[in-house]
């Protein structure tokens, strides 16, 4: 490996071992562009990878509010924007327990080469709290909100920092967050969150857009082994917003989903979870914050397996990691090697260890990355950017092909960056460099700050 990239790698498993996310994200992306660095001294002469690897800037700051009891609540709330070198700072807030600064920062310096992937003028960033909706009233939601967007809204604007939405931060919980900043700046500055209702600015597919993406990237891989999308069977953990998309979006091109996990277990809906009501169903679970999977068993009459994970089941066709980061490791990649399935598409950010991705390529499973599948969320996310700049609305089919567009861009991209650098059908690396090239050229011409 290039000697500098190994230097900065030790150097950032050295000071933030305490943040084991993302020093493995760093790792990960920083040994993939190690062949660019060896095609471009200019850049460790810049010190350019330790630039890189540190954020811009990062807020932290305290979230206090009052639940429906009348006893007052204290939460952390962070900002980290982490690289504006293409454009404003562009990432999700999310609303959950286990966030803290290691996931926020891992986060952040995804987001950076995602969005650099989909070829807009977007910066990376991330932010959030440990506030975890489910449980709470509207109420408490709305006051929550409230006071996280009091702490941060002197630090966005269409033309700083753009949030959106994230793991418990959905439509309604953007509203809240609109609507107080509108209250303390005294204008409709509707570009400066995105994933709005569409009544003040929102863009028509936003909730299903990230799971379209990844179904449309899912085609291109299928293409290239002279596959097809009709007839697969899916696995898909989680049932949020993005796990909708894959089930709506997979149902309209003739594939269906027969697995469904949750925190709680998992489904096994052998007949494909494909229909209205259905579809239906889970967007109320969704929008209700439920971890109750099982009642969609009872309702539909398919099975329930409590406390238990699907990895490993040989029915299906694909899996689609869709839930949240680290939950596949060695064992279960052990298990999916075992199963037989040839097709592996990460879609939550960072949901596989670097060991099991490693034991998943090594025998024959073609992994795709998610920082390429999902990039669709924040694709869409920008074009709402483009259409409350201009005062425009897309309809529903405008939006869809320019998503399908750009998907297919991102995966030509990343086979080319591959191909280049002489690593074959390498996709990870592929969007790794690809997403690297442009945020390097931009930070090189502006100078060292």
């Amino acid at each position: 490996m290039n000697k500098y990239v190994e230097k900065v790698i030790a150097y950032v498993k050295e000071k933030y071992q305490d943040q084991p996310e993302f020093v493995q994200t760093v790792e990960e992306v920083y040994t993939s562009i190690a062949p660019v660095m060896d095609a471009h001294p200019e850049y460790e002469e810049a010190d350019l990878l330790m630039r890189m690897a540190e954020p811009e800037r990062i807020f932290r700051f305290r979230v206090t509010w009052m639940d429906d009891q009348g006893k007052v609540q204290t939460n952390v709330g962070y900002r980290c924007q982490f690289n504006g070198a293409i454009g404003p700072y562009k990432g999700g807030l999310r609303f959950r327990n286990n966030v803290n600064e290691s996931v926020i920062k891992f986060l952040g310096f995804e987001q950076t080469f995602k969005n650099s992937l989909t070829g807009l003028p977007i910066g990376g960033a991330k932010g959030g709290s440990d506030f975890d909706p489910a449980g709470k009233s509207d109420a408490e939601i709305m006051r929550f909100c409230q006071s996280f967007m009091t702490a941060l809204y002197r630090y966005i604007g269409p033309d700083i920092d753009v949030p959106a939405g994230d793991i418990g931060v959905g439509s309604r919980e953007i509203g809240y967050l609109f609507g107080q900043y509108r209250r303390l700046k005294g204008n409709f500055e509707n570009g400066v969150l995105t994933g709005k209702d569409l009544t003040f600015g929102g863009s028509l597919i936003r909730p299903e857009a990230t799971g379209y993406g990844a179904v449309y990237y899912l085609q291109e891989v299928l293409k290239h082994e002279g596959d097809s999308i009709e007839g697969k069977k899916i696995a898909v953990s989680g049932y949020g917003n993005v796990s909708w998309g894959i089930m709506k979006k997979a149902a309209q091109l003739g594939a269906k989903v027969t697995y469904m996990s949750g925190s709680a277990g998992y489904i096994h809906d052998e007949a494909g979870i494909d229909t209205d009501e259905k579809l239906d169903f889970i967007l109320d679970l969704r929008v209700k914050n439920s971890k109750d999977l099982k009642s969609y068993a009872d309702r539909f009459g398919c099975e329930f397996y409590p406390k238990a994970k699907f990895w490993g089941v040989d029915d299906v066709d694909i899996y689609m990691p869709a839930a949240t980061q680290n939950e596949v490791r060695i064992e279960e990649a052990e298990k999916i090697v075992r199963s037989g399935v040839k097709y592996y598409m990460e879609v939550s950010n960072m949901p596989t260890s670097s060991e099991a991705i490693a034991y998943l390529r090594e025998n024959g499973v073609i992994v795709a990355p998610s920082k390429a599948v999902n990039a669709g969320g924040v694709g869409v996310s920008a074009l709402e950017m483009s259409q409350n700049s201009e005062r425009l609305e897309w309809t529903a089919e405008e939006v869809d092909q320019r998503l399908k567009t750009m998907m297919k861009d991102i995966y030509d991209k990343s086979l080319d960056a591959a191909q280049r650098y002489g690593l074959g059908y390498d996709l990870i690396a592929g969007a790794n460099i690809a997403g690297f090239e442009k945020v390097a050229e931009a930070m090189m011409k502006q100078g060292i700050f």
